[in-house]
């Protein structure tokens, strides 16, 4: 199951007109594009939903290997902001790092991270580096969520997701690369990390923003449907056939 971190929906005023009219139609003050509303709620539901679902697969498939995977961000504070990082992380990140006991891994999936100062969570930065989703350019908030969910949890961690949408491919290779130096900081200090996962493997359709983002190692022209690989992917490819970087 994936939980989307409110932290990690950008901008969402150019929807307000679709939203207002959905709510209206429903009748619902808390409709969203992505469920930003009673997170305890939901935890709850999640949990009361997956442990049958675990029970469910075991009871079939006892070797399956079950776990959660959370779409989380690296959260910082600056000085003074440190109780407000705290929240956040107790609210959309602890809360379902919760219904993971019993489980045999906890999925990570991270792009980025969110600072905080004494007034709340900061933008980001100007003459930051950003990605076309609107991310801060950060690939080492891989390794301090893979951190932070093994804490906590005590599971083995699978990377589930973790990429970057950019037109420029040597953007990408710098990201990935930066990224994995960080997993393999996290494997030499004894973290149990089973896998990678980079996304994704072909241009794909963003819920938000089409096909504008370009997170693929292979590229999709959508009117020929030609796929052309990139050079990230046959640098990557090599990774994995060596099982070393």
């Amino acid at each position: 199951m994936r939980f989307f971190h409110d932290g990690m929906l950008g901008d969402q005023s150019r929807l307000a007109p679709f939203l207002d009219a959905a709510k209206k139609r429903c009748g619902s003050d808390d409709f969203s594009s992505f469920f930003i509303g009673d997170i305890e709620g939901a935890a709850e539901g999640m949990k009361q939903g997956h442990r049958l679902a675990v029970d469910a697969i075991r009871a079939r498939a006892p070797e399956t290997f079950v776990g959660v995977t959370l779409a989380i961000q690296d959260e910082q504070a600056i000085e003074g902001g440190e109780a407000l990082r705290d929240v956040a992380r107790a609210r959309c990140i602890d809360v379902f790092l919760d219904i993971t006991e019993g489980d045999d891994f906890v999925g990570v999936q991270t792009y980025s991270r969110s600072i905080y100062g004494p007034e709340g969570k900061l933008k980001v930065p100007t003459d930051a580096e950003t990605t076309q989703m609107g991310y801060e350019f950060y690939p080492e908030a891989l390794e301090a969520t893979i951190r932070y969910t093994a804490d906590y949890s005590g599971l083995p961690i699978i990377v589930t997701e973790s990429g970057i949408g950019t037109a420029d491919d040597s953007r990408r290779r710098a990201y990935v690369e930066r990224a994995l130096k960080g997993v393999q900081n996290c494997l030499a200090d004894g973290i149990d990390v089973r896998g990678y996962c980079y996304w994704s493997m072909l241009d794909n359709f963003e819920w938000m923003l089409g096909y504008k983002p370009t997170f693929g190692l292979i590229a999709v022209d959508r009117v020929t449907q030609t796929r052309t690989v990139k050079p990230s992917a046959h640098w990557l490819g090599g990774i994995a056939k060596a099982n070393a970087f």
